[in-house]
């Protein structure tokens, strides 16, 4: 035993000292970072695309410019009420800031109808808000204060600053150009010439009479890929027009509403006590963590035990495991370096882990999202957690085991692709079972996964959110802990005997008459002289 640590301890410190090493602890968070802040980024730093509208209706333009400010507006409030939650009220514009009080306590409800009443064109605003009967008097009042501050601030907005208010409002995203006074006798001749030369991204020709239907109405554009400002556009003339299909009709706008109101079922769980909760946004978004859990497990094992492979066929093909040789017995080497690169690997994850709680605690600085939502709980999680080490050990002392049995047969890494090829397709499997398994965890494929051995620490990780029952926990692991027996058990045979060879790999059919012979035979002897 002795021997053994003191190989693992020499695996460790070599490790360590490695670049390989330290980039493998950067190159999660880097990872991370790319996927959401620089994600995050890069989307708001995207060009504006620039628009136009011919309008032949000589309405629906005007309306659902009107309907675009009533949109933005409501989400500057959404975005106070968080800034405000966070108690970092001096990061929001001065314009801003005296609307905390107000939205403090309002709903989603009532902060859509502040957000018409802002917006509200040709009445006065203080008449809007007595329209908005979920406000209070004294909420009304000090919006009509507001509103024409907020109102200018919005005019002289630029398009860098709106981008950084809640999600974005339409200024940091589209700009509308003006048609020029000597285009007016055929627009659509102007604006295609100003597509044809980069100037315009798209524009939009709106029939004559769009509410009796789409006749007429158009979206022009080179550029395929990117259908946000289509969409955008579409959406708001949709409600404009249903709204005057409504009043056409002679419909009461009360009635109208209601026969458009969605059923809504209220989710609802079963807490640990039998009885029912509401299910928070951050209860969805811990159903879906073990998925993250086991694509890091994935990557953190799949990872470690190649660097365990590559370290055996290195000192072999250097000559450096005959000197080890001299001086520990083969188990104790293979076992030393099994219990090295697993420390390594353990530091490795521990400093993940560290890593993506503090990203995770400011990611609400570069990303817009609930105030309250503190996504760093997840990591923390005492199940996903405890599930995640457990798993990431069993998982990487089966394929270790594999590995270094069969990288002692290697000269090469080109001897060990060989090998490597079935590997991996094995290990394929769970990520293509993915999404399958977060979605139904307690499934018959789900559960037939979980008890085959190669397959359990992936399966087991994904189901955690189900969660799987106590028996199959217990049973799962048992059949892995017996896997990893068996596992070690061929890999020692193999590594006694290949460790020294040189020349050509052994084929299949010589690992087979390894594993057949007993220990000390003269068919072992043979083939290790």
């Amino acid at each position: 035993m002795r021997k053994t640590l003191l190989v693992a301890r020499r695996e460790f410190l070599e490790n360590a000292r490695t670049k390989t090493f330290w980039l493998g602890i950067l190159a999660m968070p880097a990872i991370f970072a790319i996927m959401t802040v620089v994600a995050a980024v890069f989307e708001k730093s995207k060009d504006v695309r620039r628009y136009a509208v011919v309008d032949e209706s000589g309405w629906l333009h005007e309306s659902i410019e009107d309907r675009a400010a009533w949109n933005d507006l409501h989400e500057v409030l959404r975005h106070v009420k968080a800034v405000d939650a966070r108690d970092d009220l001096d990061e929001l514009p001065s314009a801003l800031q005296g609307l905390a009080p107000l939205v403090k306590d309002t709903d989603e409800t009532g902060l859509r109808d502040m957000a018409r009443a802002l917006s509200a064109q040709g009445q006065s605003t203080t008449s809007a808000m007595t329209d908005s009967s979920s406000l209070t008097p004294e909420q009304r009042a000090e919006a009509s204060r507001q509103a024409t501050e907020m109102l200018l601030w919005r005019a002289n907005l630029d398009p860098e600053d709106a981008g950084n208010i809640g999600g974005g409002l339409v200024g940091s995203r589209y700009e509308l150009k003006e048609l020029p006074a000597e285009a007016a006798a055929d627009p659509e001749t102007h604006w295609r010439q100003e597509l044809d030369e980069g100037r315009l991204f798209a524009y939009f020709v709106v029939g004559g009479d769009p509410v009796s239907g789409s006749d007429g109405c158009k979206y022009v554009s080179n550029n395929l890929t990117d259908p946000d400002l289509r969409r955008w556009f579409s959406r708001l003339a949709t409600d404009v027009v249903r709204e005057r299909r409504i009043e056409a009709e002679g419909i009461d706008p009360d009635v109208a509403a209601k026969l458009q109101e969605s059923l809504r079922f209220d989710q609802r769980q079963v807490d640990e006590s039998g009885e029912e909760e509401e299910v928070k946004t951050q209860d969805s978004i811990r159903q879906f963590a073990p998925a993250v859990f086991t694509y890091v497990l994935w990557i953190a094992i799949m990872g470690i035990a190649n660097m365990l492979l590559t370290n055996t066929i290195e000192e072999k093909s250097n000559r450096i495991i005959e000197v080890l040789l001299s001086s520990v017995s083969p188990l104790e080497l293979m076992a030393g370096k099994v219990v090295g690169i697993a420390a390594t690997g353990l530091t490795m994850v521990g400093s993940w882990v560290l890593v993506f709680v503090v990203g995770l605690k400011l990611l609400p600085k570069f990303v817009n999202m609930p105030a309250d939502l503190d996504l760093s709980v997840l990591v923390g999680d005492p199940l996903y957690l405890s599930s995640f080490v457990f798993y990431f050990l069993a998982g990487y002392l089966f394929y270790a085991a594999l590995l270094v049995g069969l990288g002692s047969t290697c000269n090469s890494l080109k001897d060990a692709q060989n090998f490597m090829t079935p590997i991996m397709m094995i290990m394929m499997l769970p990520l293509a079972a993915l999404v399958p398994v977060s979605q139904d965890p307690n499934g018959a494929v789900a559960k037939l996964l979980s008890y085959i051995p190669p397959f359990t620490p992936y399966i087991m990780m994904n189901r955690a959110a189900g969660p799987p029952t106590t028996m199959e926990y217990v049973v799962t692991s048992i059949l892995l802990i017996l896997a990893i027996a068996g596992m070690f058990w061929a890999a020692a045979k193999v590594f006694r005997i290949g460790i020294l060879m040189t020349g050509k790999p052994p084929k299949l059919r010589e690992l087979w008459r390894w594993l057949k012979a007993p220990v000390g035979t003269a068919a072992v002897r043979q083939q290790e002289d």
